[in-house]
């Protein structure tokens, strides 16, 4: 059963994933919701702006489940607003949306999970298939209330000679859980995954990846990089999975996270699983504190303590949000993120 499906069901009854299902060993959705919550009720698209506003040329919204939009969207050459608006409480609701992007068309993808209310559960699942030729860039902000628990689970099929490029930022909940699997086929296609995340107070945020390289020469590098601040938690795993005969593959992930915090904890997973020969792949994972000897230096050149802090996170976190490829939304992500590290530590 794909990872989609599963979650599809447990809005039917199938039981909330616990510690017990090893890749939620570290979010425990089960412990925190002992039982489904009622569904949400119907509610009117609020006015509030989105984090991408004016950047798409069209728009496709899920209020509390519900889509004033297509169930499908085809992406050509253009920018696609996809938000996904929880104004609820103490309820459940359910968004599916599929993608796809037209051979040979260069599509952006701006996806907002946008949260008011307390206490909600709210679960999105999508397929996205990139068709032969294809770039689609997708860019994700999750933005919801310390209640809430989200979770985010796509599907990503490329075909041969497409591209797809993600960014993920993530400022957690209660349990906010952003899930990725994708299909890489291969000849020439190629892929890149990066994240960011900025967690305090007791938020908890989990970035979770595979990538399974089923054709020949495939490519794809991903990045991830967070802050985690007073008691909050974050999570990151990544895994590489090589098949039999995905030869030539070459496959690079890392994950780096500062502790703000003594009692703030990150809790890091990178995988790599290889049956093919003649591959170049490589995982790496560093946890720690900022540089000690970096903030005396910024002492000794009149920096106070707390703005040295400051600047060296926010240079920590930039090499991530930079690598987003279409300039606006690179500015609107590179403004939230700093928006919520501002917040993290003044």
């Amino acid at each position: 059963m794909s990872a989609i499906t599963k979650a599809s069901a447990w809005m039917t009854g199938a039981p909330l994933p616990n510690r017990r299902d090893e890749s939620f060993r570290w979010t425990d959705i089960g412990r925190v919701l002992k039982a489904l919550p009622p569904p949400s009720p119907p509610a009117y698209a609020p006015g509030w702006p989105g984090p991408f506003e004016g950047l798409a040329d069209r728009e496709a919204r899920f209020v509390n489940g519900i889509e004033t939009g297509p169930e499908l969207l085809v992406l050509g050459d253009e920018r696609v607003a996809a938000r996904f608006i929880s104004d609820a409480v103490s309820t459940a609701h359910f968004s599916r949306l599929k993608v796809q992007v037209q051979p040979g068309a260069y599509a952006v993808l701006l996806e907002s999970y946008e949260g008011r209310g307390e206490g909600y559960f709210a679960n999105v699942v999508l397929e996205i298939e990139v068709c032969a030729g294809a770039h689609l860039e997708r860019i994700v902000v999750l933005d919801e209330p310390d209640t809430a628990v989200s979770v985010s689970t796509a599907e990503v099929h490329l075909h041969e000679r497409a591209q797809f490029s993600q960014f993920v930022a993530a400022s957690g909940a209660k349990l906010q859980r952003h899930e990725t699997h994708l299909i890489h086929p291969g000849h020439g296609a190629s892929a890149r995954l990066d994240g960011v995340y900025v967690v305090g107070g007791a938020r908890h945020a989990d970035i979770t990846t595979v990538l399974t390289h089923t054709g020949v020469g495939g490519e794809t590098s991903e990045l991830v990089k967070g802050v985690a601040a007073d008691t909050a938690r974050a999570v990151f795993q990544g895994k590489i999975v090589v098949a039999h005969g995905a030869d030539k593959t070459d496959a690079r992930m890392r994950h780096d996270a500062l502790l703000l915090s003594d009692r703030a904890e990150v809790d890091a997973k990178p995988e790599l699983e290889i049956y093919a020969d003649d591959v170049a792949c490589a995982h790496g994972n560093t946890v720690g504190a900022l540089d000690e000897e970096a903030l005396f230096y910024a002492a000794q050149r009149g920096v106070p303590p707390a703005e040295a802090r400051a600047l060296l996170t926010k240079a920590f976190l930039a090499e991530v949000a930079d690598r987003i490829e279409d300039a606006g939304p690179r500015e609107a992500a590179r403004v939230w993120v700093e928006r919520r590290l501002e917040a993290l530590t003044s």
